[in-house]
């Protein structure tokens, strides 16, 4: 005789169903999501990118070398110590073995090794500080992380931009980086390497960008309630793009000084991009030894304004 099921069975019976179809559909948006993020790291479009992804990689390898063996093994003896294999002998008395123990610590000893030799070699090879070999005179960039928004300043063009960066295909960039407020990360993921900006402190970085496109940089580090939003454009044109680019921004927006920097430094998310056509070659020097005053950080008692290129006077 059947029972006729219960409300509450059947309560618990579309909970699973639910609880399934909700798994599955949470399985389908995370695919969804992962296949619009582009590789970044892993497509890399300089040289320091390229050796980055390359130790990555190598890694990778490197370690997967014990992991798959280690996932096959347990496998195996799952499948031959099971309960129904009457050929899988059980020794209770059996204690220690050496060459299991060679094997056992020798894999990890050598992929320890390799693992060690590609992290020293790649440390030393990729210092940020260390100038990429090139016939091309490099072109120097002054890095400033403010509170929430990025300026780049070219000392020898005597320009400025605010949350766009824009760099000439196949030369070496060589930026220096500080931080007019907390602790930061400068970040382009298909250029290279990452490196801090830190108050009062300028760090040094070399990247190059071998091909044409716009790439994504970002700050990797929170730094307070509009770190969201900190991120910026990279633009790398051919030389010749990049030279009208310079005339053309030497041509508009206004100048940057002490007294422009003061209001840029004002706290502010989700600002657009801008350029200023002249700027104070002194004036990085001057954030980093904190002639100018440093931003108050971040606090979530201020509201956040908006900044926006003032008109040339």
């Amino acid at each position: 005789m059947h029972r006729k099921p219960d409300r509450l069975s059947c309560s618990r019976t579309r909970v699973r169903i639910m609880s399934v179809r909700a798994g599955r559909g949470a399985a389908l948006m995370a695919l969804v999501l992962l296949a619009a993020c582009q590789p970044a790291v892993l497509a890399p479009r300089g040289d320091i990118g390229r050796a980055d992804a390359t130790i990555l990689l190598d890694s990778l390898a490197i370690m997967l070398a014990i992991v798959i063996p280690t996932i096959l093994a347990i496998l195996a003896f799952a499948w031959w110590f099971r309960a129904s294999n009457a050929r899988a002998r059980h020794l209770p008395e059996w204690a220690y073995s050496g060459r299991i123990e060679l094997m056992v610590w020798s894999i990890p000893l050598l992929t320890i090794l390799l693992l060690g030799g590609v992290a020293w070699i790649g440390s030393h090879q990729l210092d940020p500080a260390t100038k990429i070999a090139s016939k091309t005179p490099p072109l120097n960039v002054q890095g400033v992380s403010l509170d929430w928004k990025w300026l780049f300043i070219y000392p020898d063009q005597r320009i400025a931009s605010v949350n766009q960066l824009v760099i000439p295909v196949g030369t070496p960039i060589h930026f220096s980086l500080t931080s007019a407020s907390v602790l930061n990360v400068f970040f382009v993921p298909q250029l290279g390497s990452m490196i801090y900006t830190m108050n009062h402190m300028s760090t040094q970085l070399n990247l190059d960008a071998n091909s044409a496109g716009t790439f994504y940089g970002q700050s990797s580090h929170f730094s307070g309630d509009g770190f969201s939003d900190m991120h910026f454009d990279v633009r790398a044109l051919p030389p010749a793009q990049f030279a009208a680019w310079v005339t053309a921004t030497r041509g508009a927006g206004g100048a940057l000084d002490a007294a422009s920097y003061a209001d840029l430094a004002r706290q502010s998310t989700n600002v657009r991009p801008f350029t200023y056509r002249a700027a104070d070659p002194l004036l990085y020097q001057q954030i980093v030894t904190q002639q100018l005053p440093p931003g108050p950080g971040p606090a979530t008692d201020r509201p956040a304004q908006t900044v926006s290129p003032k008109p040339e006077r």
